[in-house]
């Protein structure tokens, strides 16, 4: 029995439909179960990770956990629950920005990643840990703006990126989970190819039959407005990261197709996939 926990969000709910869809005998933790609308035959299970004490049922049986957490989570709770349920390998989806054996790490966000990927080491429980750096999804972001014209606006326009769909996270986590050979890896995931914003931008106009482009905004402004919304540290963190991309290209690698037997999805596949959004 797999348990995603997570299984509601992006990334957990690709990943219980990929298990579903191999008939791989999957469990969804979820809040409200009568809300996830998850995939005939998944098992939902009511529970909460901000009370592990909920946590009982859903990892009944349980040999193998991917996680997807919410960031900045204190995990050590839920880690200790699943070490004494006899779970047997977690996979968790962590960050890219992580640099190992780096103290400190860079940023915040690399720091709350590493931390938990400690934690799982810690436990003794077999590891595999995906890192992520800039999924597809964030161009979601992008959304709301389109209805107001066709400049989307936003810092760092040379930031580049080689962004994941999040079906290719969702076939990679069902790749290791299940297999004894990933115990203990780290991969690192990538789309096919390295695109800057402006570029990304240009990809979903054409989708859209409509002459989009970006608009640059200083960092400093944007910075402010969204850490009213949002922890700042981590805001700073991903500004930051994207700074650091401009005028570079990203680092592409081939580790979707050697974990999947396919090639990563391009972000214009995405674009298609998700077009109902931006109308």
């Amino acid at each position: 029995m797999i348990l995603v926990i997570g299984a509601t969000a992006h990334f957990g709910r690709q990943t219980v439909e990929a298990l579903a869809g191999a008939g791989r005998k999957v469990r969804a933790l979820s809040r409200t179960p009568e809300q996830a609308g998850l995939p005939e035959g998944v098992e939902v299970v009511r529970g909460d990770l901000a009370r592990p004490e909920t946590l009982g049922a859903a990892l009944d049986g349980v040999t193998e956990l991917f996680l997807v957490l919410p960031y900045g989570m204190d995990v050590q709770p839920l880690l200790d629950r699943v070490r004494q349920a006899g779970v047997r390998h977690i996979v968790f989806l962590s960050s890219g920005a992580v640099v190992d054996g780096a103290d400190p790490q860079p940023d915040v966000i690399a720091a709350y990643h590493a931390r938990v990927e400690q934690e799982i080491t810690a436990t003794g429980v077999d590891r595999t840990f995906l890192r992520l750096f800039f999924p597809a999804i964030n161009s979601l972001t992008w959304a709301m703006q389109l209805q107001g014209g066709d400049v989307l606006r936003g810092p760092h326009a040379a930031a580049a990126a080689s962004v994941v769909h999040e079906r290719d996270v969702a076939d990679a986590a069902a790749a290791v989970l299940g297999s004894p050979e990933h115990f203990g890896r780290v991969y690192e995931l990538t789309g096919p190819q390295s695109l800057t914003q402006t570029e990304q931008v240009e990809t979903l106009g054409r989708a859209l039959g409509r002459e989009l482009r970006f608009e640059e905004v200083p960092a400093p402004a944007v910075r402010q407005q969204l850490s009213q919304f949002m922890d700042g540290d981590f805001v700073g963190a991903l500004l930051d990261l994207m700074a650091d991309t401009a005028g570079k290209p990203a680092p592409v690698n081939d580790t979707v197709e050697q974990l999947t037997g396919h090639p990563a999805r391009p972000y214009a596949q995405w674009v298609t996939d998700n077009l109902a959004a931006f109308r």
